[in-house]
Order: C-alpha cells, then structure tokens, then sequence
C-alpha cells in the first residue's frame, strides 16, 4: 500500500515524542520474536502502523491491556476460504476474533467450478476485505488430466489476471509429476509467475524428483505430514507450511521439528477447516496451541505464525511488533495456550473493520448441471469379486491402494457392509459430460444408507458413498435439487442436508446458521453408522488424483503412484 511523504511525516512526529500518538497500548508485555524476551512495554500507533515501543508516549486513544501480552497477528500461509464453506465475508467474521489477521489465499476450488469468473470474485472480495488476503492464483485447474472440471485454466489465464491489485503470485502447484516430467504447459505457468511467490503440493515427493521439482522454482509445501518428509524438504530449502485443517492435522506430527533454529523457515496454515472446527476449536491460534503442547518452543512456535511467514511470503510489513510495522497485533491472556483476548486490525479494533464490509455479490448459482439419476446408475459390472478398493485412512487425505475379495452376483460387485465397504461413485456435474465413476472404499465404519457431496477436491463433481444404490441415488438427486450441499440420505429419505448454492460450495448464509447445519449433517452421519469424525471431508478428498495411494474420479479408479487409470 503506497504511503505519502505526510504519512510519514506524521509517524516520525508521534514517534520521536514530538506529537501525541494516535494510539498507545498501556501495560502490556511484548513477546519479542526478535530477541525471544518477554518485556513490559507500550505500542505507540500511528494510523495503521506501529511507531513506538520500549518508550513512553502520550496518546490521543488508550488501551489498558491490564498485563496481556502482545503478538503479531496470525499469518494463515495457505487456506481455501472455498472449504469453510461460508463467503469471504463470513469467513473474515470467523476468523479475525480468533486472531488471524492475514491469509494467503488459493481460490482454486470455486476454479474447479467456474474458471476466471471464479477466481475474480475472490480477487475482488480480497480487495473489499478488512482481513489482509492475498490471492495466489491457481497453477492446477483442472489438478490432472484424469478429471473432469468445470473450467480450465492455461498459463495464459493466470497471466490476465496478475495485474489486479490482490493477484499475488501461483497457488499451490499440485500436479508435480507434470512438473518432474518438463511437461511444456506445467512449465509455462511457473515461468510466468517467476519473480512471484510460488507455491507448492508434493505429498511424499523426495529424493531425485524433490530435487527436480525444486529446481523448477516452487519454494514451499504443505503436503508433509511426518517429521522424515519435511525434514527432507526443509534441508532442501523447502519453507515447511505445517497444516492443521479439519481432516488433515498435521502439526502435532512436525512439532518435534518446530525449534528456534527451523522456526524462520516454517509456518502454519489451514488448508481446509470447516467453520465447526473453527468455532468450537480456532484457527491458527489452535495450530499455535497445537505444537506447543506438543513440544514445540513458544517463541518458536509464535513467530512460525507471524514473522516467518511473513518473510517467507515477502510480507515484509507485517509480522513483528515494532517500529514500521503494520499494527496487527493479538493480545493474548496466556502464552502457552494461545487465549486471545483482543484484536486489533491496522491499529483499529476488529468490530470497526468487520462494520465496512462491501463484498460483492456472491457468484456460482445454478452450478450443478446433472439431472436426476436411478439407482441402477450405480451397478458395478465386473468380471469377478476381486479387485481394487479404496481404503480411507482416517484424518489422512493418503488413501491405500487394497485388492479385495466383495459379494459377487449377477456380473457384479456389490458392497460389503459387514467388513466396512461400500460403494462410491463420482458423478460429472459441470454439463461438460455426463461421466461417472465407480468403485469401492473401506474405511466408513457400519454406514447404513449413503453420505453425498458436491465438495470434491479438486474439480468438485458429486461424490456419494453407500451401502445401496436406492440410497446413493436418493442422496445425489437431494444433492441435485439443491444446486450444491451435503446430504445424508436413507431408502427414499433425506435425514439431514446443507445446501451449498454457490458453486456447489459455499452457503449464502451467516457461518452460524452454516454451523448448525453441519453438525445435524454430521450427527445423521452418525446415526448411519459412520464413525468417521469428518466424513464429507473424507469422502472431499477421494477424488483427488494427485494425492496418493489409490482415488476414483469421474474418469475411474486412478492409481496416483503411477498417475495412471486403472483399466475397466
């Protein structure tokens, strides 16, 4: 943001002394992320900036912090705003109270579903926002070639959108293969962002091919999930983003790694959090919380959220409480378990910001373009009862890659309930065609009925998973007629649901309605017999061909270790 010759005027007088600070915060303790100390001191703010501490001033405004301690506002490295299900409007409401103050954002979910149109409704939200959002703009849509998408996305595209004032650099680039491979259209799009920052996406990627893949000029990850994978990376010149979303949680797992030396080279993130888990558990103030009880130094952990990754996303304004500094600061009851007490925002209270909101208009409705479907849609032809199955690892986006014996009749495979597997299928549901993929998993417990969603990583068609097919088809046709939800559904009957009309992902609702619409969504996964904690989360990510072992698209079963369709 430009700054006047005044401007600066004025933060020079107000912090030599020689004129009464905007705002002075009064009796507070600093946690300095420079020194690591812990020091009574005022902040002296000028407008939106930090021009005095460790000195006295006088003031125009005070804030009697009553012994709290002050920390820079949390820095979220890479997060789908798309995955709390809420507009940007509401997640900033989410997320500021918990002390996030800056996100970097990748829009590549509503992407998937509407292309550029998608991803300038998130720039233009970023620019209307009082939360600070960046938008790094989308390398991977569709994620592969072994998917169908709503959209996509060239170098080309990406490279008309670079100029809008909140188009910050290239998302998370996820198909690496492509990219270890010298595909040409993987390559134009990293050339094009190349004095940008430029995120990564390599789950279990190591040796030779992290090499190559760094080479190529990504420079983080948010994809390790134990201490031998990002290790690897971080000794590469990896910047380890540690995510602790809603399915994967991977922070408690890289804790031990998290010390004053890896600290200005790691970062927290969310990735993909439900607004639930958001409400009842927090945000990157949970993450904090997280690794310090899992080990991890406080200091170290407190500036892994604010200064590196700041720096490590050339965020150079923010991030420390000092001199020059923006003036996103968190204060805090207690240091250990990361209780936020206030927040301020460019050195104004958050209830202030949050009261100038002009968001745009939402945009994606009427975004599901499949028409009712039977359930003889979801016959599995087969030669035998052998054959693939996807197994659910519970709280991993990782599935196993499992040979199977099932109940055979007819010239089909049928579902075994009794040993936890059913059926899954994948419907296209852009209008591009009229694919559907089918297949097994293990891994949703005694399930009776079906589970289905329009939230499917990455190019977001319908998934549905089921002990029956009356059931699946009662499920998608809900998931139809609202234009986009979740549902749980058994025989002919609808338990629970929570529409999702804006590009089959988000609610036009406050996030406390969202709410308590996913708990009864969750409960009535439940009350089917699913013992996963998140299973719309899990079944999101099954048809995510990018993540490891074994996942089903609209295009079939893909073996991503081989980046290949199974044949049949």
């Amino acid at each position: 943001m430009a700054v006047s010759a005044d401007d600066l005027a004025r933060r020079i007088e107000q912090a030599a002394g020689r004129a009464p600070a905007d705002l002075v915060i009064r009796n507070a303790r600093l946690l300095n992320l420079s020194t690591g100390s812990l020091d009574a001191t005022e902040v002296a703010i000028t407008g939106d900036t930090i021009v005095g501490t460790y000195e006295t001033y006088e003031a125009a405004r005070e804030i009697d912090a009553g012994g709290r301690i002050v920390v820079p506002g949390f820095i979220d490295t890479h997060v789908h705003i798309e995955s709390s299900m809420v507009t940007p409007a509401e997640f900033e409401r989410l997320v500021l109270p918990r002390g996030t103050t800056t996100a970097i954002v990748d829009p590549h979910e509503i992407a998937n579903v509407l292309g550029t149109e998608g991803i300038r409704y998130i720039l233009d939200s970023a620019e209307a926002a009082s939360l600070g959002v960046f938008v790094q703009l989308s390398s991977c849509v569709p994620s592969s070639h072994l998917e169908t998408s709503g959209a996509r996305l060239e170098a080309g595209d990406l490279v008309a959108l670079r100029d809008h004032p909140k188009a910050y650099g290239l998302a998370e680039f996820m198909n690496f293969p492509g990219v270890i491979a010298a595909d040409p259209g993987c390559l134009a799009k990293i050339a094009a962002f190349a004095d940008r920052v430029r995120d990564g996406h390599s789950p279990l990627l190591s040796g030779k091919g992290l090499n190559a893949y760094l080479a190529a000029g990504i420079q983080n990850d948010h994809e390790a999930t134990r201490i031998r994978e990002a290790e690897e990376k971080l000794k590469r010149g990896m910047h380890i983003c540690m995510r602790e979303g809603s399915l994967a949680k991977d922070v408690k797992a890289l804790a031990a790694l998290l010390d004053d030396l890896t600290s200005p080279f790691m970062s927290f993130c969310t990735d993909d959090r439900n607004p639930l888990e958001i409400v009842r558990d927090g945000h990157i103030d949970h993450a904090i919380r997280v690794a310090i009880k899992a080990g991890a130094p406080p200091v170290a952990a407190y500036r892994a959220a604010t200064v590196s990754a700041a720096r490590a996303f050339r965020l150079y304004d923010r991030g420390l409480v000092a001199p020059g500094y923006r003036a996103d600061l968190v204060l805090l009851d207690d240091l250990e378990t990361c209780q936020v007490a206030d927040v301020l925002l460019a050195g104004r209270p958050i209830a202030d910001a949050l009261s100038e909101h002009r968001h745009p208009a939402p945009v994606g409705a009427g975004s599901v373009r499949l028409d009712p479907v039977e359930p003889s849609l979801f016959a599995v032809e087969a030669d035998g009862p052998g054959g693939p199955v996807i197994g659910v690892v519970e709280g991993s986006l990782i599935t196993e890659h499992l040979t199977l014996d099932l109940p055979f009749a007819d010239g089909q495979r049928l579902p075994d309930v009794v040993h936890g597997v059913h059926k899954v299928a994948v419907l296209a549901r852009h209008g591009v065609n009229r694919n559907v993929g089918r297949a097994f998993v293990r891994g949703f417990g005694s399930l009776k009925g079906a589970l289905a969603t329009s939230v499917g990583h990455d190019s977001h068609n319908i998934t549905v998973v089921g002990a029956d097919d009356r059931s699946m088809a009662t499920a998608v046709n809900r998931v139809i007629a609202m234009q986009g939800g979740l549902v749980a559904a058994r025989d002919d009957h609808v338990l629970a649901d929570l529409p999702l009309p804006l590009a089959g992902l988000m609610s036009d609702r406050p996030y406390e309605e969202v709410t308590a619409g996913l708990e009864r969504a969750l409960e009535a996964a439940r009350t089917l017999g699913c013992g996963l904690a998140e299973p719309y989360l899990q079944m999101a990510f099954l048809p995510l061909p990018v993540i490891p072992h074994l996942k089903l698209t609209d295009h079939g079963l893909v073996d991503v270790d081989r980046f290949t369709l199974l044949p049949g």
